[in-house]
């Protein structure tokens, strides 16, 4: 792993060469520098071309990535937020990591479903009969 590179998770990681970066020109706050300068970033990002992923990372990855992934298989992250183009590539650089990190971690466990021991059925059963015995005393006092 070298300076440039972006880490994920652990060991996992992305070289700065597997991303490719577009210049666009983005809508929003900013006035005419809107019109004249390119400031929104394009990011593209093909996991099935990269080294550094294991299988099973890219797999969750795509489906992840659900309508930022294109035809080519290539993840496609789109970053107008900020004025500054600076801003936009490590906002769109920060979603990347995001959206990886997502698909590296390890699944839940699954829950293993238990029985109350037999010691709480009878604590329960014995404070539903007392309350119940409560309940019972409060009849009608009879007047004579």
């Amino acid at each position: 792993m070298s300076d440039g590179d972006l880490k994920i998770r652990g060991a996992l990681f992305i070289r700065e060469s597997d991303l490719q970066e577009k210049f666009i020109h983005s809508g929003g706050p900013g006035g005419q520098n809107v019109n004249k300068v390119a400031t929104g970033v394009q990011l593209r990002y093909s996991p099935r071309q990269t080294q550094t992923l294991p299988w099973p990372v890219i797999l969750k990855a795509e489906k992840l990535a659900g309508s930022k992934l294109n035809a080519e298989g290539e993840i496609v992250i789109q970053a107008t937020r900020f004025r500054s183009q600076e801003q936009n590539r490590e906002d769109a650089r920060k979603r990347l990591v995001a959206l990886l990190a997502e698909a590296a971690a390890p699944p839940p466990k699954k829950r293993k479903p238990t029985k109350p021991s037999l010691s709480a059925r009878r604590k329960r059963m014995d404070s539903k009969t007392r309350r119940g015995v409560v309940k019972k005393l409060r009849g009608r006092v009879e007047m004579e």
